[in-house]
């Protein structure tokens, strides 16, 4: 078995009104409910958009440093992601394919090492 990361970008979402988000959310959970009852559920969840809630450690100065805020400002970012475990590449596909159209926007796919 392999763990997979189903991810997406904020940005990939768009623009929808609430009551559509509404009808996303609940697909979403019919989702995780069937990776649950499948046993290839690990994790998932959504990250907060706002990123004034981020805060960063980096070591890369010789002495560690926790600042406020994402450690770059980018063009996108996280908007959530799910962790299946699997038994290869065409199980996690199928998996993303229901995570996709549950939520009406792209998901990337990757294996974790």
């Amino acid at each position: 078995m392999a763990q997979y990361i189903i991810y997406f970008n904020q940005q990939w979402v768009g623009e929808h009104r609430p009551e559509w988000f509404a009808e996303r959310g609940r697909l979403a959970n019919e989702v995780v409910e069937e990776m649950k009852r499948a046993g290839v559920y690990v994790f998932a969840g959504g990250v907060d958009e706002n990123l004034d809630n981020a805060f960063s450690a980096d070591p890369t100065g010789g002495t560690l440093a926790i600042t406020d805020g994402p450690y770059r400002i980018h063009d996108v970012h996280l908007g959530g992601f799910t962790v299946v475990e699997v038994d290869d590449d065409e199980a996690a596909k199928v998996w993303a394919g229901k995570v996709a159209e549950a939520c009406g926007w792209p998901q990337e796919v990757r294996r974790v090492w």
